[in-house]
């Protein structure tokens, strides 16, 4: 019978050694201090939960992503969460329960079922943050200005956004009263792009509704920098006011984000439906060069939290912390050189370690069998004495 090797992970399950486990939490520490500084406090949800909850107003493609597993004590069915978003709604909309607006963030691992990409590992360590309460740009605002801070602070470059608004074509397609199969044709087409494809599906709407199949079929074609906006507004003129207030919130996301960003390029497609089931406004995502998928992204969700029992605004974002320490650069996460103590049975030298370690020093004690030739082989560039009648610290090579 084989033998399986007892080292071995799952494909896609990977473990952080420690220098880059270093740099790991060094950026999560960095970065939870940021987001405390704009006013997010820190939420930890549980690894596993009943699918029932886990899974709430998520959509398919999580319950996709999702391990599942039965319970020991009750039977009832648990899953791996696949993502803390719908955790952190649950946590504003039933747990905290507060009135005005709120904001809540969260850094820890998630697991799923199949990687993302080719590319990517199905074990995620997914650090967010997320804004209830409010429904207006200024919230949208604040969480794509959070997001590019994020990426900031790590040191990322080359920065560029894609930005959409999934309640353009919902509205569109509300007012069209097209049924649920050929409103999904037609989302499909809209995501390739196959501008034949999308008109093939919207011109039968009939004459009474030309107006609204023209406005879809342009949306294949919506894509590009700001000046997309004004085009916008001249080939949905007379479309629902929803569709014109999302139009109106992404000028007011654009200029803001043209103000006080002005070397970050935003590309703008009003054809973008990503995660159309689950957001309901604005969706953004930062891409970097060099890499096929958004090292970034978030939107808004407003429905989530009804099926909590409490309707609220939530819009938010999230990353991947491990992708941002690769792709980026942490300020002072170099481990610090250590201070070697020999191995000795000496009064006063666990409390001169002590003491030492209290003020910050990394200290190794040898143990037993090891010299002070040891000491470079573990990081120390010095070593604890007792010489003239008191301790001190010498480097390694004097």
């Amino acid at each position: 019978m084989p033998t399986v090797d007892s080292w071995l992970l799952p494909e896609g399950i990977e473990e952080v050694l420690p220098e880059e486990a270093a740099l790991i939490e060094a950026a999560r520490r960095q970065l939870l201090d940021l987001f405390s500084s704009w006013g997010y406090d820190l939420v930890i949800t549980p690894h596993i939960e009943y699918v029932e909850s886990l899974l709430t107003g998520a959509g398919h493609d999580l319950e996709l992503q999702t391990f599942k597993m039965i319970d020991q004590l009750s039977g009832r069915m648990l899953g791996v969460r696949a993502d803390i978003t719908p955790q952190v709604a649950r946590i504003d909309a039933h747990t905290l329960g507060a009135e005005g607006p709120s904001r809540l963030c969260y850094c820890g691992s998630v697991m799923h079922t199949r990687p993302r990409t080719l590319s990517t590992a199905r074990s995620v360590i997914q650090l967010g943050a997320e804004l209830y309460g409010d429904a207006s740009s200024a919230s949208d605002i604040e969480i794509i200005t959070l997001m590019l801070e994020t990426l900031a602070s790590c040191e990322v470059r080359g920065v560029h956004l894609d930005i959409g608004h999934v309640g353009i074509y919902r509205g569109l397609a509300q007012a069209a009263g097209l049924d649920e199969k050929v409103e999904q044709a037609l989302f499909d087409a809209l995501q390739r792009k196959a501008v034949d494809e999308v008109r093939a599906i919207a011109e039968p709407l009939g004459q009474s509704q030309s107006s609204l199949a023209a406005m879809l079929c342009s949306l294949a074609e919506l894509s590009g920098g700001v000046e997309v906006l004004e085009r916008a507004h001249v080939l949905l003129d007379g479309a629902p006011e929803s569709v014109m207030a999302a139009l109106d919130d992404l000028a007011e996301i654009a200029q803001t984000l043209a103000r006080h960003y002005p070397d970050v390029p935003l590309y703008f497609d009003l054809g973008e439906l990503r995660g159309y089931h689950y957001h309901t406004g604005a969706v953004f995502s930062a891409y970097i060069p060099g890499m096929g998928q958004s090292i970034a992204q978030g939107g808004r969700y407003d429905d989530i939290g009804s099926d909590f029992g409490r309707a609220r605004p939530a819009t938010g974002f999230s990353t991947d912390l491990r992708l941002l320490v690769e792709r980026g650069r942490i300020v002072g996460a170099e481990r610090s050189k250590a201070i070697w103590a020999a191995y000795a049975n000496v009064p006063g030298l666990q409390a001169e370690v002590t003491s030492l370690r209290r003020a910050g020093e990394r200290v190794i004690v040898a143990l037993p069998g090891q010299v002070d030739a040891d000491a470079a082989a573990h990081g120390c560039d010095r070593l604890l004495r007792w010489q003239d009648g008191a301790w001190q610290i010498n480097r390694l090579d004097n």
